[in-house]
């Protein structure tokens, strides 16, 4: 079982910076697909940014070039650095980690930290 604790949102005003941290319980961080996912109010979650076991990115299209996925496999934590955010980034932003074994797909999640971009 593996446990994942985001951390690292709050208030920020428009064009500022945020790091969010998911932190993993267990000794498989380091084979899961991490992906950071964010709802806003009224919206569907929806997905951000993905990093591979191996260090492959993937983002979505209005947080390229502003937001960077990555992960320290020795800390058992994946981050999302967001820089020059704007009042549409705000939500909550969610941590999940995947694993496939065989035709198996195991999904875990975070509780979810608050980000909110305004003045």
């Amino acid at each position: 079982q593996v446990q994942l604790v985001e951390s690292g949102g709050g208030l920020v005003q428009p064009g500022g910076s945020l790091r969010l941290s998911c932190a993993a319980s267990g000794s498989i961080f380091s084979i899961l697909f991490i992906t950071w996912y964010r709802q806003a109010p009224g919206k569907q979650r929806e997905l951000v940014a993905g990093i591979t076991s191996g260090g492959n990115t993937n983002y979505e299209d209005s947080v390229k070039g502003r937001f960077t996925i990555s992960r320290d496999n020795a800390k058992n934590t994946g981050y999302l650095q967001m820089n020059s955010l704007k009042p549409e980034d705000t939500a909550v932003y969610y941590c999940n980690g995947r694993r496939v074994v065989g035709t198996n797909i195991y999904n875990y999640w975070g509780q979810g930290t608050q980000v909110t971009v305004s003045s």
